[in-house]
C-alpha cells in the first residue's frame, strides 16, 4: 500500500479551535474530484461536493476533510446516501450555527444529480 492509500485508508475528520468565536462568518470549501460508486452498476460517480458552514466552537482541518472525503472513491453509496452522510459527519463533528452540503453528481446516462441537505438558520 502507498502512503497516500494508507492516509486515506486511515482518515480522520479533525477540528481546529475558531479563531473567532465571537463573530459569525462564512466558510465555503470545493471539492471537484469526489468519487464513489454507484452501489446498483458499479459504475464510478463524480461529483463536486460544495460545503458551506457558519462555524460556532470548532472549523475543519482542511487536509483531514480532503482524506476524508477520497475514502468515498471505493465505496458502494447513492448520490442520497453520500451527501447526507457527509452532512451528517460534519454536522456532528463542528457542531455548526449553520451547514449546507451539495452533491452536484455529474450527468449519467443523461441524467444529473444535485442533493442538497442544510440546517435551518436562525
Amino acid at each position: 500500500m502507498r502512503y497516500g492509500e494508507k492516509e486515506i485508508e486511515e482518515a480522520k475528520l479533525e477540528v481546529w479551535p475558531n479563531p473567532s468565536i465571537d463573530r459569525d462568518y462564512e466558510i465555503e470549501i470545493t471539492f471537484p474530484e469526489f468519487t464513489c460508486l454507484c452501489p446498483r452498476s458499479g459504475y464510478p460517480d463524480f461529483a463536486t461536493i460544495r460545503i458551506k458552514y457558519i462555524p460556532d466552537k470548532y472549523i475543519v482541518e482542511l487536509k483531514s476533510l480532503k482524506l476524508y472525503l477520497n475514502k468515498y472513491r471505493n465505496l458502494y453509496i447513492s448520490h442520497e446516501e453520500a451527501t447526507n452522510r457527509i452532512f451528517d459527519d460534519l454536522k456532528n463533528l463542528l457542531q455548526p450555527r449553520y451547514l449546507e452540503v451539495i452533491g452536484d453528481f455529474n450527468p449519467r446516462g443523461n441524467v444529473k444529480t444535485i442533493i442538497k441537505v442544510t440546517t435551518k438558520r436562525d
